[in-house]
């Protein structure tokens, strides 16, 4: 995703196209070009449907939320031109199928882009489940057509940006006004009241949006667009900076571009903390690790700053990081789409762990987050209340939420491993067990090596970790103490290999138990003592082992016809399969399959082997299935 997507705010989604003249190839890539992607979409609609022209028309409506039409232009593009489409236009398909709630292909789509499978529905579930609290929302405005976003505490009051008011439809990107910033009172019902623009002297003909305000409200930090634009890399875009305000005898003055800024790359969503000390934002600036990322300075004593550092790649990634909020113990709520999510922004929270570290982020669950943007979250913490921001209506709206703690969960989280090596082994596959044996809920595991499930209090649970060639592993625990309980299981498995010196992995990736050959006599196929002592052996190993499957494959030599071998080795095989049968072994753990001559271990030349090479051909052979 071009990184001139995200030095933007997030808007509200376009009105109807407008009709427009017959347009060139050419005039609609340069509208493309300069970003005016109303224009640009109702141009390429009316062009024939090359690579170029479907991925820029898909782009055109991504990039303002018109998400159907989004999965129509890229849906034409995958079924034309697949195999040369980017890789991150995976991501922006993947996130538009989403945004129309087809979970299904959309999933599908970025296991492409990922590398490793997604099950949205199923994350988003368990996500739900593990999140410490629960939201009640309830929309601010009743006209849903405001584009309201950027939401902060200003002392009684809350600032906002919005479209309201303004008429001159100057932005190209979507058709729309130019955002201001606004300051309003929240009812009882959690409506926005009393609503008034800032002064002129923070509102001007570009956008500014996203303003954090000092404990005492006289220093405020805001977005505003830059007054020209600037060539970078081959684009020429207008950069998103921070300035800062103070009030002064009752008025707003001493307006300052903060020197964190630049032309050369985007600041945008200041958050101030309640300390006055730290300034966290979003932007692209050097250092970024993808198209967005969250940094913060300190605000020094002189009111300089220091340099800014990014949050790392714990709460950053390749995709967008923006929106950050800091409570005052330290935890950091903040949007992504880079972090696994119901699609598009969702909303985290990442607890501190040092004045440089947090922890993992955690989703907040599908109670706050949608298949759209879902953004801008703030809390008071005092009263369990805040509000957010999301399009999931079409256009950028406000909700006031109220928090709930979630209901006790008792969490039990692991990974899986090889035992020897210590290596993840995603593709593993885990299940849960209650104390009667039953099968509760399995997990296939992903790239991570990870694994989570949701227990029950004053229970007793088993966990099994399953791959294949490998030995099961199981750990037991119960739930009956009081309160959260977080048990990390290193569920370390051994593969068979590895466990048993008559076990070997081929170069083929095949794995045999190497055992003694087994004999019969001309013609015959029943098992004689020779031969029971060697399938003893492999009875021994099947029950050690309860979970291994295995495959018996019986060859003969190439004396006599190939009818006759083949079903000559198909009675061997069956013979050896009844033998461990009888003897105790599950029968859904065997398959026989017999291969006549067609796969000798000697090949003689004219087909003539000696009595000896003969005898190498006749054989059983005994592969691990699982």
């Amino acid at each position: 995703m071009k990184k001139i997507f995200y030095i933007l705010f997030v808007f509200c989604s376009i009105t109807t196209l407008f009709a427009q003249k017959k347009v060139s190839v050419k005039q609609a890539h340069s509208l493309f070009d300069r970003k005016s992607y109303v224009k640009a979409a109702a141009a390429y609609e009316q062009l024939e449907q090359s690579q170029k022209v479907l991925q820029n028309l898909g782009d055109c409506y991504y990039y303002n939320f018109q998400m159907d039409n989004a999965v129509r232009a890229y849906g034409q593009l995958f079924f034309t031109y697949k195999d040369s489409v980017k890789k991150e236009v995976y991501f922006r398909y993947a996130n538009a199928l989403k945004g129309i709630k087809d979970f299904d292909k959309g999933d599908a789509i970025m296991s492409e882009y990922l590398g490793f499978e997604q099950n949205t529905p199923k994350f988003m579930k368990n996500a739900t489940r593990n999140t410490p609290n629960s939201f009640k929302l309830e929309p601010m405005s009743k006209n849903r057509t405001n584009g309201d976003f950027g939401i902060a505490f200003y002392g009684e009051k809350v600032t906002f940006a919005s479209l309201r008011n303004a008429e001159e439809k100057a932005y190209g990107w979507n058709d729309r006004p130019y955002l201001d910033l606004f300051m309003a009172s929240v009812n009882d019902k959690g409506q926005l009241v009393q609503v008034e623009p800032f002064p002129d002297i923070i509102n001007t003909k570009k956008h500014e949006s996203n303003a954090t305000f000092s404990a005492d409200g006289k220093t405020m930090y805001f977005n505003r667009s830059g007054d020209k634009q600037v060539e970078i890399g081959n684009e020429r875009v207008a950069t998103v900076k921070i300035f800062k305000a103070e009030f002064v005898d009752g008025k707003w003055t001493n307006v300052k571009m903060c020197s964190f800024s630049s032309d050369e790359y985007s600041v945008q969503h200041p958050f101030l903390t309640k300390d006055g000390k730290k300034l966290y934002f979003a932007s692209d600036m050097k250092g970024t690790i993808g198209s967005m990322d969250i940094f913060v300075v300190d605000i020094l004593q002189d009111g300089t700053f220091s340099q800014p550092r990014n949050l790392g790649e714990t709460i950053n990634t390749i995709h967008r990081e923006q929106f950050p909020f800091v409570t005052e113990d330290g935890t950091l709520y903040f949007a992504s789409d880079g972090h696994q999510g119901n699609g598009n922004l969702d909303i985290f929270m990442s607890y501190k762990l040092t004045e440089t570290e947090f922890d993992k982020p955690l989703n907040l669950g599908s109670t706050i987050n949608s298949e759209m943007d879902d953004f801008n979250f703030i809390l008071d913490e005092a009263n369990d209340k805040g509000y957010f921001a999301s399009n999931r209506t079409g256009d950028d709206n406000l909700y006031t939420f109220v928090r709930e703690e979630n209901k006790l969960q008792y969490l039990v989280e692991g990974e899986v491993r090889d035992l020897k090596s210590s290596e993840l082994l995603p593709g593993a596959t885990v299940k849960l067990y209650n104390d009667k044996g039953e099968l509760l809920e399995e997990i296939l595991v992903g790239k991570d090596g990870d694994f989570v499930f949701n227990t029950e209090p004053n229970k007793k649970y088993k966990i099994m970790a399953f791959k294949d060639f490998y030995i099961p592993a199981e750990a037991e625990f119960d739930t009956s103490v009081k309160g959260k309980v977080y048990i990390d299981l290193q569920m370390k498995v051994e593969s068979y290999y590895d466990a048993e010196d008559i076990i070997n992995k081929k170069d083929d990736g095949t794995v045999l138990i190497e055992l003694e050959n087994i004999y019969f006599d001309l013609d015959k196929w029943n098992i004689k003592p020779q031969a029971a002592q060697v399938l003893d052996v492999l009875v021994g190993l099947l029950k050690k082992y309860p979970y291994m499957e295995i495959q018996i494959g019986s060859h003969t030599d190439t004396r006599a016809s190939e009818m006759y071998n083949l079903r000559l080795s198909n009675r061997r095989a069956a013979s050896a399969l009844e033998y461990l049968v009888q003897n105790g072994i599950d029968r859904k753990r065997l398959k026989s399959v017999g291969y006549g001559e067609s796969k000798p271990l000697i090949i003689c030349p004219k087909n003539d082997c000696t009595d000896s090479e003969h005898a190498t051909n006749r054989r059983c052979t005994f592969m691990i299935l699982k």
